[in-house]
């Protein structure tokens, strides 16, 4: 579904302003040494703790994976839920944003996406809290994203009643995108016993290349993106001496994996025509394809990056109805 976008993107002006304000901390909080000010971050990334009580329907909590290295996810339980016989619901695996650099699952604005998740699709939510660079590079946040799964795998009781491991589905936005493709990939190769992941929600995907796209050279005054900030991720993400076109950024590229013999899950790609990365995210579909995946993409023509986050933004009603329309059908499938 692809449409031409406007000449000109129009947003509520606290849209604007929230844009404007992440921008300007965030530039200032990178360094140019690759090191980054977590300290002056922080001032704009809000944290909120779970609600052991229901709130508009769903409650949460905090799970320790390792805490020696800080991992854990927080999970959503729809409480509202008409379900009641076990292992009904599925359980949608969240990777959230930000440049692998910035945010984290209790961030305010993954936790109101995530619950919204829960509520709009009657699913269980695991929102995974990811080691992040330039503290931890490559490949530190896939084998968080992959070690949370094993742990699902082997200790399902963490997990409600409800919860269906055997219906997972893969999501996330931004970088949690990029994270879940290559754990989806992960999974494929080393199986689990349990989690069996049916679908993948890839939300405006980070990926890059050497190559400056068509999207990179014309949108340059769009909010949030830009090339230089995009490189400053990837220089400190990427293993030192590696360039661009790396497995991990330029996925379909050079350098990319062969999928085309594994069991890799139908795939869901949304697109903004106001975000810089909409060529990668087309590249990544169109390889999808061609490696022989079922998959499907959805373009916003007014839409910036990380329109989601937003949900004052009517155009995240029908991006959650999109959502939901994906991974029922996917359940229609394995049901």
């Amino acid at each position: 579904m692809a449409e031409k976008p406007t000449t000109k993107l129009t947003l509520p002006w606290k849209v604007r302003f929230s844009y404007f304000l992440i921008s300007t901390v965030s530039d200032a909080s990178r360094r140019s040494n690759a090191t980054i000010n977590r300290r002056l971050w922080n001032l704009v990334d809000l944290q909120v703790r779970p609600k052991s009580t229901s709130i508009n329907g769903v409650s949460s909590s905090d799970v320790t994976v390792d805490a020696s290295r800080k991992l854990w996810f927080r999970l959503y339980i729809p409480s509202s839920s008409p379900a009641v016989s076990a292992a009904s619901l599925p359980v949608i695996v969240y990777f959230h944003g930000g440049g692998f650099t910035f945010c984290t699952a209790a961030s305010t604005f993954y936790d109101t996406v995530c619950r919204l998740y829960s509520r709009a699709i009657n699913a269980v939510v695991v929102s995974i809290n990811y080691r992040l660079t330039p503290e931890h590079r490559y490949p530190s946040q896939y084998n968080d994203g992959f070690d949370v799964l094993k742990f699902l795998d082997e200790n399902g009781t963490v997990l409600p009643k409800i919860a269906d491991v055997s219906k997972c589905c893969l999501a996330g936005d931004s970088a949690g995108a990029n994270l879940a493709h290559h754990v989806a990939v992960r999974v494929c190769k080393e199986k689990l016993r349990t989690v069996k992941v049916i679908g993948l929600i890839s939300v405006q995907p980070f990926f890059g290349g050497e190559e400056r796209t068509d999207s990179e050279i014309r949108l340059t005054r769009v909010p949030f993106l830009s090339v230089d900030r995009t490189d400053w991720h990837w220089k400190v993400f990427l293993p030192n001496g590696s360039n661009r076109d790396h497995e991990a950024s330029n996925v379909s590229g050079p350098n990319a994996v062969d999928i085309s013999g594994l069991d890799y899950p139908n795939t869901i790609v949304f697109m903004g025509g106001f975000d810089p990365l909409r060529d990668w995210q087309r590249k990544y579909y169109e390889w999808l394809r061609k490696s022989g995946k079922e998959a499907e993409f959805i373009d916003y023509p007014n839409a910036p990056h990380a329109f989601y986050v937003f949900p004052e933004l009517p155009l995240v009603s029908l991006f959650i109805s999109h959502v939901k329309e994906f991974v029922t059908k996917q359940l229609s499938n394995v049901n």
